[in-house]
């Protein structure tokens, strides 16, 4: 068969597998620390911590981003998340403050001094999450820990942290797909076994699911569905032709090619999803204190609720406008083209350009944000069909776009070495095409 074939050429490449047994040793070693408890927390704490968990939508996201590390009290708990936040602080930054836009154009070495002040903010985020964290487990688990616990806990969960972001930067040089990215894909796809087999064991007759083994057999159905989706999302593009004209310098002529420029009809990723998940913060937390259980207010901290879910779908399309348009300059690719005589098919160069380009992203924004807002509220839409609350949060959301980008980027990378040694690639026809951007968030 031809995947025993793949596999045997994969496993020829010297270098190939070489790499793949570092990531695999790396992220062995990382799902080992997920179950490392914090010094001076009991196994009753962790159920009392377990049991506010599974309560909460947020605290189960990121759960399920810390792999279950968050909820086991464990060293890794606060996972890669202060990282990805400084990330994304990082990379707001530079798009608004010169000093940072002009780090970002200087090429390596402004990416290391990036990476260094990512780190340092990392640490200060770490800082401040860690306290919360332990105030939060004193809370939920009635017990009490003093000053200097407090303090010599934080600095493990920040050690913890910044391990794992080491474990990262590893799999990126010496393993295979991006490593950061890697990891928050082997955190949530580490919660899926045991979220499959509680669905599978709810269904079956005399259980308190309804529906029975058929209803199972739909819901694995209607996942793969809306795992091809995200597919169709995260890959879909929009090409526009681009016409150099041709130079000769000396004997030799260059240009004269017709290429195209991709423009991604989900160009933001899962950042909309991402902030509007941090908006949504903030009407949960004043619910907490209005009074009654009923009202506008209350129905914003069911995730479940039509309020909730409107607003949180509203956010996400106006999200992915304003990421898009401060990640996608068209006046800087026109300037870009017309430096290097290209010119798109009767549009003509630099002002008409950039507003053709605009257009064009304004169009397939729409049907992208649409798109992109529709996955994010699945599990809304999954947890009606009594679908458990585990099990509901890979019908979409961000964790099934970080799953979907992850393993298409992993594939095209070993693709790219099967290719590289002359072997077939991993699919018969065609290539696969990973995302621009080679992160998750």
């Amino acid at each position: 068969m031809r995947f025993f074939e793949t596999l045997k050429n994969i496993w020829t490449i010297q270098e190939l597998r070489k790499r793949l047994l570092l990531t695999c040793l790396l992220v062995l070693i990382y799902r080992l620390g997920c179950y490392v408890v914090l010094p001076g927390v009991s196994p009753s704490d962790i159920l009392a911590m377990q049991s506010f968990t599974n309560k909460t939508g947020m605290m189960q996201l990121l759960d399920m981003f810390s792999g279950g590390a968050f909820s086991q009290a464990s060293v890794f708990a606060l996972g890669i998340m202060p990282y990805i936040t400084a990330s994304i602080v990082i990379q707001l930054l530079g798009m608004v403050l010169p000093s940072f836009q002009k780090m970002q154009r200087e090429g390596e070495s402004g990416r290391q001094k990036l990476n260094q002040y990512t780190r340092y903010l990392t640490v200060l985020i770490l800082l401040l999450q860690a306290p919360a964290y332990l105030v939060n487990l004193q809370y939920q688990a009635q017990v009490s820990f003093g000053f200097w616990s407090i303090v010599f806990m934080t600095v493990i969960l920040a050690a913890g942290s910044m391990f794992i972001m080491w474990l990262g930067e590893r799999i990126t040089d010496r393993g295979i797909g991006n490593g950061i990215s890697f990891i928050i894909l082997v955190g949530i796809l580490a919660r899926f076994p045991n979220s499959l087999l509680f669905e599978f064991t709810n269904r079956l007759p005399g259980a308190s699911g309804q529906g029975g083994l058929v209803m199972f057999v739909v819901e694995i159905v209607l996942l793969l569905a809306v795992t091809v989706g995200a597919v169709l999302l995260v890959q879909g593009t929009r090409k526009v032709p681009v016409q150099y004209a041709k130079r000769i310098v000396g004997n030799r002529q260059y240009g004269g090619a017709r290429q195209y420029i991709p423009l991604k009809v989900n160009a933001a990723g899962v950042m909309p999803i991402i902030f509007a998940q941090a908006i949504m913060f903030i009407p949960v937390t004043l619910a907490g204190f209005a009074s009654g259980g009923n009202g506008f207010w209350a129905s914003l901290t069911d995730i479940n609720s039509f309020a909730y879910n409107l607003i949180f779908f509203l956010l996400i399309v106006a999200f992915t406008y304003f990421y898009t348009a401060i990640t996608v300059r068209p006046t800087q690719m026109a300037e870009e083209m017309k430096r290097n005589n290209g010119f798109i098919p009767g549009v003509k160069p630099g002002k008409k350009t950039a507003e053709y380009l605009d257009l064009i992203m304004s169009r397939i924004t729409l049907p992208g944000s649409i798109f992109l807002g529709i996955v994010a509220i699945l599990p809304a839409f999954a947890r009606c069909l009594n679908i458990s609350q585990n099990f509901a949060q890979f019908f979409g959301g961000t964790s099934l776009l970080i799953m979907v980008g992850v393993v298409l980027d992993t594939l095209q990378q070993i693709e790219s070495h099967l290719m590289m040694h002359h072997y077939d690639g991993l699919m018969k026809d065609g290539k696969i095409k990973g995302r621009t951007t080679g992160s998750a968030y």
